[in-house]
């Protein structure tokens, strides 16, 4: 090549080289092109706007006018961190009345276990989510309430640049124009309503209040048991109430503001009717727990606040950009990453460690799941906001004196942190959940990504009881096996992958490699704030024993030999993976995980896995060296890595939106642009250098 050609080349290739050039990513074309957009209604695209702690899911008029449309794909909610009920409890049910007994090491173990009891079902069902309130549009067309069908010329779009949901629609003569916002701070929906056509007919807005649902999967509002709840009006003025919901021993309060034009009338026990006239409206929603007094933010304010919010969180943080790339499915992975940033900000930022379906619509009753926070959360470190993960973690301080007494229960010291849980951090009853111990470590792990970013002692000093006291539980689970001198995990637990017996199960593959990336972690910490070592710990760690090899592959557990021999231990989670790939691997060898990975991709039943089951192999496959398979992984066409129009990881029916899965794409796709420790040294490690991937990122941060 002349050398003149190679100058005029320079300014790419440095492009290519450095992500972090003065060339930088235009952010705001990179999201704008993956704005959800409808000219229908489409029952897998409702569209949510919210802010972490609270969020408004809507149909295609913008508010939530026909739920029966999503009954059976993604039902209609409005959902906040704090709105939780339970049924009354006359009987007393208590967590031991589940109780059953698990030898360990000769000890008898109590664990709750029993959930198929009145007592289990109890305490399983509740507390659950609460959906707090339904507000729809009431039209008519012929004198008749009007079906979806009925609507014309409907436009919808989701700007994820400014955070506002933009829908129009004609019914009859009248076309609507319809801007739904979520607060960035404040549980308040602000609706602008427009109208055109030259009605000169009130339009009316319907706001329903529901009681609870026991229902495990679907929307979280009961709405046949009006006699149990009661909806009062505590304080009222021309354009203003404030609504006092009383549902058992729970309690919130909903409080309306409308424009002048509106009027406010009571249709029922549980229901409102806002009537407007003339063609413009404006009202806000506001939901709390407490009273809600002083002053409440205009429709405009609150617009001008959603836009700065949401401008300002796509110019922080990080940035992948493939526009340039020629592979076909570059667009699809790029779609994918900026809908999974949106999604994870309003539905896995809050106070909170997150449901599986997030602030959509229930899942397990609401509860969220420990072993899947991971998956939620853990990438907003990677991506350059941490301040997103760091809002959920003092919950688990608040929880700590319940993970304390389980652990101490069971004969063990520090604390053991539960697996399905609400609110108040009480273990849910299950055969399952409360015998995983793979969640243990995620709050080293996730403290020691915070710590990566923030370099500050005051994260150290400030957690480190609580690593203590996490590398405690573990060190005092692993039991020494004295005739052959080595620390076992187990028996009882089950793996991740939950197909495997818990009275048998020992030694699963990624569960050892995170016991040791887990206690050595915190020993760094000790290190970190002058501390000696533990010596307990390092007693573990010199000790653990080894992965287990079969065949010359890593099979799931050191008791289930036979993975690679019988295709029904092939199914559910390929956790074993997760040894050399979530984790750097201290314990594995990166030719034998490359023979495993390359097994598990030819032979798993891959119709049976989760969605963050893809990024967990892409993240192995880029580790071994394997970018290509990583690619193909992460976007392997199967119907548990289908992601929806509106960017969310679709599961089966029931469970149609699965935010781990979104969560662990962001995470591998930090992981494959900006690399991990051991890394090859060159642009994009986790990404084929074939020419076809042009990755340009910026902002984000390295995998352990």
């Amino acid at each position: 090549m002349r050398l003149s050609s190679a100058l005029r080349l320079l300014p790419a290739l440095l492009a290519f080289a450095c992500p972090a050039s003065a060339q930088r990513i235009d952010r705001q074309a990179l999201v704008s092109r993956h704005n959800v957009v409808l000219h229908a209604a489409d029952p897998w695209a409702p569209l949510t706007v919210g802010n972490g702690e609270f969020a408004f899911t809507a149909d295609i008029t913008g508010l939530q006018t026909f739920p029966d449309f999503f009954r059976d794909s993604i039902p209609l909610s409005t959902l906040s961190q704090w709105g939780w009920h339970s049924f009354p409890n006359p009987s007393g049910f208590r967590l031991d009345q589940t109780f059953n007994a698990y030898d360990t090491a000769g000890r008898a173990v109590p664990y709750p276990a029993n959930a198929r009891t009145p007592a289990g079902e109890w305490l399983r069902q509740n507390p659950h989510r609460l959906g707090l309130a339904r507000i729809g549009f009431q039209l008519e067309k012929n004198g008749k309430a009007a079906a979806v069908s009925d609507l014309q010329d409907v436009e919808q779009r989701l700007d994820l640049w400014s955070g506002v949901l933009e829908s129009r629609f004609r019914i009859g003569g009248d076309r609507f124009r319809v801007l739904t916002l979520v607060h960035p701070a404040r549980d308040i929906l602000a609706v602008r309503i427009e109208r055109g056509g030259g009605s000169a007919r009130p339009f009316s807005i319907r706001i329903e209040f529901p009681y609870g649902s026991g229902v495990h999967t679907g929307e979280p509002a009961g709405w046949n048991s009006p006699g149990r709840h009661l909806t009062r009006i505590a304080a009222s003025s021309r354009t203003d109430v404030l609504l006092e919901r009383t549902l058992d021993a729970d309690r919130y309060f909903a409080r309306l503001r409308w424009s002048g034009n509106g009027r406010l009338l009571r249709s029922g026990d549980h229901a409102l009717s806002l009537s407007f006239s003339g063609n413009r409206a404006d009202f806000i929603a506001a939901f709390s727990p407490e009273i809600l007094t002083g002053s409440l933010p205009s429709v405009a304010e609150t617009e001008k606040a959603v836009r700065a919010h949401w401008a300002s969180f796509w110019q922080s943080g990080g940035a992948i950009d493939l526009s340039h790339s020629s592979d076909p499915r570059a667009r699809e992975l790029e779609r994918r990453i900026v809908l999974s940033q949106y999604l994870t900000a309003i539905q896995c930022s809050g106070s909170m460690p997150p449901q599986e379906t997030g602030l959509t619509f229930n899942s397990w009753y609401g509860k969220f799941h420990l072993e899947m926070h991971w998956w939620h959360a853990a990438h907003f470190a990677l991506w350059g906001r941490p301040e997103l993960l760091e809002k959920s973690l003092p919950w688990y301080s608040r929880i700590a004196p319940l993970a304390r007494e389980t652990a101490a229960r069971q004969g063990f010291r520090g604390l053991r942190w539960p697996k399905m849980v609400g609110p108040d951090g009480r273990e849910s009853p299950s055969p399952i959940g409360p015998l995983l111990v793979w969640q243990q470590p995620h709050l080293i792990h996730m403290l020691e990504l915070l710590y990566r970013v923030r370099k500050d002692g005051r994260l150290l000093r400030e957690w480190m009881d609580f690593v203590t006291e996490t590398a405690g539980f573990m060190a005092s689970f692993a039991r020494l096996d004295s005739g052959r001198d080595r620390y076992v995990l187990g028996p009882p637990l089950i793996p991740a992958q939950e197909l495997h017996p818990p009275r048998t199960t020992f030694n699963p593959t990624f569960e050892l490699e995170y016991w040791r990336w887990g206690l050595a972690t915190a020993q760094q910490w000790r290190v970190r704030l002058g501390l000696e070592r533990s010596k307990e710990w390092d007693a573990v760690l010199q000790k653990l024993s080894p992965l287990p090899v079969v065949d010359g592959l890593y099979v799931n557990a050191e008791s289930d030999p036979v993975t690679f021999r019988d295709a029904g231990k092939r199914r559910d989670h390929p956790s074993l993976l997760g040894a050399l790939g979530l984790l750097p691997g201290g314990m594995a060898d990166r030719e034998t995980m490359r023979r495993t990975l390359l097994r598990v991709r030819e032979s798993w039943q891959w119709d049976q896995t989760w969605g963050w089951d893809y990024p967990l192999a892409a993240m192995t496959a880029a580790r071994v060296g394997e970018p290509s398979l990583a690619l193909d992984l992460l976007l392997m066409d199967t119907p548990k890595n289908r992601y929806l129009p509106n960017g969310h990881n679709y599961q089966r029916p029931g469970l149609t939106i699965y935010l781990p899965g979104n969560g662990g794409l962001l995470a591998a796709a930090a992981m494959m642009a900006a690399g991990w420790d051991g890394a090859p040294p060159r642009h994009a490690p986790g990404f084929p250098a074939d020419g076809k991937w042009i990755v340009r990122w910026e902002g984000l941060h390295k995998l352990p």
